[in-house]
């Protein structure tokens, strides 16, 4: 009886829908006999956005998106709410595992020439598809909202602020006002889970379409190189003579892998357990050391390692050459030899990027985010200086020790390296910028107009206004900004 309710309702479903008629060409279309467990890292990767959307669905019924309620909404999923732990740390365990499996597939299609002729769009769709996987990695940190979030919030908005032209109005888009505060973070959950997923699901339509459309390419064969005029006369003989329906082997081979993957999730999320948060957003946190995620790491290290005249080149070059690079290469690539045995130079390049990433992630899990983070305490204010001051300036210099800015700079050659040395900063910056500087940051500082006292703001730039060789004359319309910390 039962059994044969089920039916009728799917007999009344089927032919409304038209369930089987979409769903039996899917299944049946042919794909290459030797398409096996290479093949898989796509069908992982799709498996897992969707482990993040029904995760990020459960978690978005308790995380409120506001600066005051978000880490408290997150110490309940943590201790209060029933697996909320559980749940924080399958989305967070999963996107670590969306980011691997994203970069092994893009391997694994560019080792086996699967982008050349005529899969080049499919490629660059794939390119996309990465840079959104990334997007919403870096948000997601972002809405734990503690301080490396923070902290990354102040790094983006640095890379943002030095585009050239709408750098500033890029910064107002993306935090929501000036400074970082209480729009920044809806601004960062509407990116995540509204712009950047519909981005990601709407390629991913895509990019599926693109498979059908155009089938998955054969295993490499080598001597067998691609040639656009006769490529796709001999896929589709090859298919007709040697190709399987997609299910069931290729099917169930997909379906034992994905499973695989959630299975080896659900294990790790219940070892490590969630992520975060740590401490509360403060920039004002003694010893604060901010560190990203670990897929953020290498460029972290870049950034905290390399001298001050390659940030730029870092922070807005890098990044748009990199990909620039990957949606180039079936423009430049797309024809000839597939099989990794006949292109060295393509292996190559993957053993030196994947070396180079592994080096630049160990650095990163090392390196410091100031060369000097006890400076505040053990490295006084130099004594010819202090000599010469009034005593709102001497106010000032003492807000300069005791709110942790000699962490970042330095005061002739003492101190932090961060950020510029303050030795002489009063001949780049008028007392106008150096007031905004402080209350509204700006490139890698944060902003301190809600950690300091308007008359602290006062005393510490009176004092900084001092910081100027004797007999040079202080900035009055300085060329540009005081290099950010």
């Amino acid at each position: 009886m039962f059994r044969k309710g089920l039916q009728t309702a799917w007999q009344w479903l089927d032919f409304r829908l038209g369930v089987r008629s979409a769903l039996v060409p899917l299944l049946l279309h042919p794909v290459p006999r030797g398409a096996r467990w290479w093949y898989v890292f796509g069908s992982i990767t799709a498996g897992l956005l969707l482990l993040q959307v029904v995760t990020g669905i459960c978690l978005a019924l308790v995380y409120v998106p506001s600066a005051d309620r978000a880490y408290e909404s997150l110490e309940a999923l943590n201790y209060r709410v029933p697996l909320g732990w559980l749940l924080r740390a399958l989305h967070n365990v999963g996107a670590s595992g969306m980011v691997v499996m994203a970069g092994v597939h893009m391997t694994q299609v560019f080792l086996m020439g699967g982008y050349k002729h005529p899969r080049g769009l499919t490629w660059l769709v794939g390119v996309g598809l990465l840079g959104c996987t990334l997007g919403m990695a870096f948000s997601g940190q972002v809405l734990r909202w503690d301080q490396d979030a923070y902290w990354g919030v102040g790094v983006a908005a640095a890379m943002a602020g030095r585009v050239p032209f709408v750098g500033p109005s890029l910064v107002h888009l993306l935090l929501g006002g000036p400074t970082i505060g209480a729009f920044t973070l809806s601004r960062f959950f509407a990116l995540h889970v509204f712009v950047l997923l519909g981005l990601l699901v709407a390629l991913l339509t895509v990019h599926l379409y693109l498979v059908l459309r155009l089938g998955i390419s054969a295993p490499p064969v080598p001597g067998k190189p691609v040639d656009p005029r006769t490529y796709q006369e001999e896929y589709e003989q090859e298919l007709k003579t040697n190709g399987v329906p997609f299910y069931p082997e290729a099917f169930f081979r997909d379906t034992i892998a994905v499973s695989a993957a959630l299975l080896a999730v659900v294990a790790l999320s219940l070892v490590l357990g969630p992520s975060g948060p740590g401490l509360p957003p403060d920039p004002a946190i003694v010893h604060a050391e901010p560190r990203p995620d670990w897929y953020f790491l290498p460029l972290f290290a870049l950034l905290a390692l390399s001298p001050e005249w390659l940030e730029i080149f870092l922070m807005l070059l890098l990044p748009v050459l990199i990909f620039a690079g990957l949606a180039s290469v079936p423009f430049l690539t797309g024809r000839g030899e597939r099989s990794p045995q006949r292109r060295p130079i393509a292996v190559l390049s993957v053993v030196l990027i994947a070396v180079s990433m592994a080096v630049l992630l160990w650095l990163g899990m090392r390196a410091p985010w100031s060369p000097a983070m006890t400076a505040w305490s053990g490295t006084p204010v130099p004594v010819n200086i202090v000599g010469r001051l009034t005593p709102e300036q001497l106010q000032g210099a003492v807000t300069l020790q005791y709110k942790d800015c000699r962490n970042c700079h330095a005061l002739e050659g003492a101190g932090g390296h961060r950020g510029p040395d303050l030795t002489a900063v009063a001949t780049r910056l008028t007392h106008d910028q150096l007031i905004r500087q402080v209350s509204q940051g700006g490139g890698l500082m944060p902003a301190y107009g809600q950690q300091l006292k308007p008359l602290e703001i006062e005393a510490l730039v009176d004092f900084l206004g001092t910081l100027r060789p004797q007999g040079q004359p202080p900035a009055t319309s300085p060329p540009h900004w005081e290099r950010p910390s």
